[in-house]
Parts: C-alpha cells; structure tokens; sequence
C-alpha cells in the first residue's frame, strides 16, 4: 500500500529498525512504539476492503486517477459459447398479422405463369398499448319496476378499475427488476396513457403479497425439509433506517426476509432455522450455532479471512491455505459436471 508516493510498510519497518537501533529513554521509546503500532492499525483499516474483510462491496473506495481496475481472474475458458451450450436464434413462430405482398406487375414479362405460393419472412416485435375491456350486462325491468341484470365476474367488481395485466407487469417491474414507484408510473404513462398513481403502485404489491401467503407457506416447508441451506444477511436501507435481508437458499428455493434485528430473533420470525436439521453453511457469526443442526463454514468468508492475514500480516502459510481451498473447489466443481 502507497500513500502519496510512499511504501506505507517500508515506512513502518524502517521506523521499527530504527527504534530498535537509537539510543533513548523508555519513554522516548514507548512513544514511538505506540506511534508505529497506530500506524500499523491505520494502515490495516485503510487496506480492508470486501475481498479481504467482511465488508460489503459498496463500501470500496474507487480507482485512483491513474490506477488500473483490477481485472477479474481468467476462467481459462475462450470466449464466446462453450462447447455443448445450446444457442438460440430466431426462429418462425404462428403469426399475429399477416401481410401479403402482391408481384410489381411491371417485373412480369411477356409469357405463362402458375403461382406456386409464397417466400416469407417474419418481424418480431411488441405492441405496448392500453386494452380495454367493457362489460355489459344484460338488464330487464318487470311489471313493478324491479330491474334484474346479468351477473358481472366475481373479478370485475367496480365500474372502472385496472386489470390482472396491469398489476402484474407493476409488480413484475418495481419488484423483480427494482425500478422505483415514479419510473414505473412513467413507463405506464408514456406507453399506455395510463395515469397510475404510486399509491396504486403499492396496493398491487401489497394485493400479490397477500395473494402469495399460501406461495410462502410452501416455501417454508420446503426449506425446513431441504438438506442443505446457505444462510446470510446484509445490512439494507428503508425508509433512511438501517434493517437486516435475512436470506435462506439452495439450488431450488430463496427466502428472504427483512427485518430490523440481524441476530436470531429475526431468524427466528422466517419460522425455518428453528426446524431445519440439515446442514446450514454460513460465515460462522455466532447467532447461527443456535440452531440444532450441521454447521458447514463457508469458504468464499474464509478466502477473504486468508487474503488478509498474508497481505497485511505477512503470514506465508494463508496463502497457500488459499490457494489449496480454491483448489478443492475446482476440483469439486469438475467432478460434478463429470457425473
């Protein structure tokens, strides 16, 4: 690590050689001690960062001007699909519209001609409009005045209100592809002519939540029953207050909850750690080993551990330890896809 041009290590280790060589009272010497070890705690704070600690990427610091972007490690792999991968391409598909193109008569020369159908080509595209559908129900009156009309469907329930496809494109974008309330009423505005308020936007939420209750219930099942889970949480802002997205997740299931505590009084509210008895891989804080079940620690928190005992404690054998964990897991990895 460089700090305006200077090696902040040698600095510390040229200092320490010299403390050691001077001639001065003890408390000369304690305080220059005290100096190196507060520069030894600095430095190591300024270097923590997410690949070497447990803090999250967003806190990284940028580049210097100057300095090059660490590039990602090679896979070894060329680029481009891999051998085996099944691309995709366009291909024809039952169309929606059909435009026949009739021969410039002028190009037909003198002589017999029989047709023998058509070339086609096909434009897939999108048509992002506003659909509505009006009901009309059949109404009589009898001899008193009395009117009888049709039976409206139990999901029209109001003389105007928005459909099932409104709501699940509104939900579809603020919650899965996180665009915010105002952009969301924007897109429906400028697309559609459709002036939807964000109010409405949180009701729809709000409807699929509740609609999802039995989706959740599954899910809770599911994952009390799961062999293994990997658990995690990280720290997110609502409303410019820090809460807790607790998560528990396999190759088949996700379970994310948020919540203002971060300990075991949050875990326990997702009503699956309580009941889980398989193995549960986590980053080995301590509210985890609560829960009655195998504890596997996980290896991606251990490299960032190792990174930093032999970048800034110089201790040689983290690096190997590092070296051999990915090894393993290489070597995992290959004989999974090999069965």
């Amino acid at each position: 690590m460089t700090l305006d041009g200077i090696s902040v290590q040698e600095a510390i280790d040229l200092a320490k050689k010299v403390v050691s060589e001077i001639e001065a009272s003890d408390e000369q010497r304690l305080a220059l001690e005290t100096l190196i070890v507060l520069s030894s705690i600095m430095k190591d704070r300024i270097s923590l960062n997410s690949t070497n600690s447990g803090k999250p990427p967003s806190t990284d610091e940028t580049k210097g001007e100057g300095e090059k972007p660490d590039k990602p490690a090679s896979s070894g792999k060329p680029a481009g699909g891999q051998k085996g991968h099944k691309g995709t391409q366009l291909e024809f598909v039952d169309p929606d519209e059909i435009i026949n193109l009739k021969v410039d008569e002028s190009e037909i020369k003198n002589g017999n001609y029989t047709g023998c159908g058509y070339v086609r080509r096909q434009v897939i595209d999108i048509k992002i409009s506003r659909h509505v559908i009006e009901y009309r129900a059949e109404t009589f009156k009898d001899e008193s005045g009395r009117l009888i009309s049709a039976m409206f469907p139990d999901n029209v329930s109001r003389p105007v209100q928005y459909g099932v496809s409104v709501k699940a494109h509104s939900v579809y974008m603020s919650q899965y592809q996180l665009v915010p309330y105002k952009r969301v009423a924007e897109h429906f505005n400028d697309n559609t002519n459709l002036n939807i308020s964000t109010g409405s936007l949180y009701n729809f939420n709000q409807e699929a939540y509740e609609l999802l209750a039995p989706f959740q219930k599954w899910l809770i099942d599911q994952q009390c029953q799961a062999k293994v889970l990997n658990a995690d949480e990280t720290g997110i802002n609502i409303n410019g207050k820090l809460h807790w997205l607790h998560s528990l997740s396999n190759d088949k299931t996700t379970y994310c909850h948020p919540d203002e505590k971060r300990g075991s009084t949050a875990m326990d509210a997702m009503e699956v750690l309580p009941y889980f008895k398989g193995v549960l891989c986590h980053d080995h804080w301590k509210p985890y080993y609560k829960y009655a079940c195998i504890h596997a620690l996980c290896n991606a928190h251990h490299i960032r551990e190792l990174k930093r005992a032999y970048e800034q404690d110089d201790q040689k054998w983290a690096k190997k330890v590092e070296e051999l964990l990915k090894e393993m897991n290489k070597a995992d990895c290959n004989a999974i896809r090999c069965s």
